[in-house]
């Protein structure tokens, strides 16, 4: 499969809906204007695309330098399973590989947690961290 990479953080609203809404992430679509301003407020956001789809991005956030934060990563059901989201994961953590802590909260799952444990990362029930969050 051939596809553009762009670190590009102005993401036309119709192709953020419509990557967002088709793996069901309708929270994030109730407020468009936001989501979009979330993305240009972050630190990185790279995607990927076919001609002129968006097949999926990984958002991050941070100071880039002590800590990154993955906030989504995200592909479109019908490309997942084909290295994209490993491809932009790498990417990732390539681009910030002197950053020393990367974190990532996410939902339980055994695909998602074989997908982040391949890719380099320990979940906190395994090792000596423990992880908080509070939302609202």
């Amino acid at each position: 499969m051939q596809f553009e990479i762009k670190d590009d953080k102005k993401i036309p609203i119709s192709q953020l809906k419509a990557l967002y809404e088709d793996v069901e992430w309708y929270a994030y679509t109730k407020d468009l204007d936001l989501l979009q301003q979330a993305c240009c407020q972050s630190l990185d956001v790279c995607s990927v695309w076919q001609e002129d789809t968006l097949l999926g991005l990984v958002r991050i956030v941070g100071d880039g330098l002590t800590i990154i934060y993955i906030q989504d990563i995200l592909v479109l059901t019908a490309h997942q399973n084909k290295g994209i989201a490993t491809f932009l994961i790498q990417h990732i953590l390539n681009k910030y590989k002197n950053v020393r802590q990367k974190v990532l909260l996410t939902e339980e799952a055994p695909d998602v947690r074989h997908f982040y444990e391949k890719n380099g990362f320990i979940s906190c029930d395994k090792g000596s961290l423990v992880s908080f969050a509070k939302l609202d």
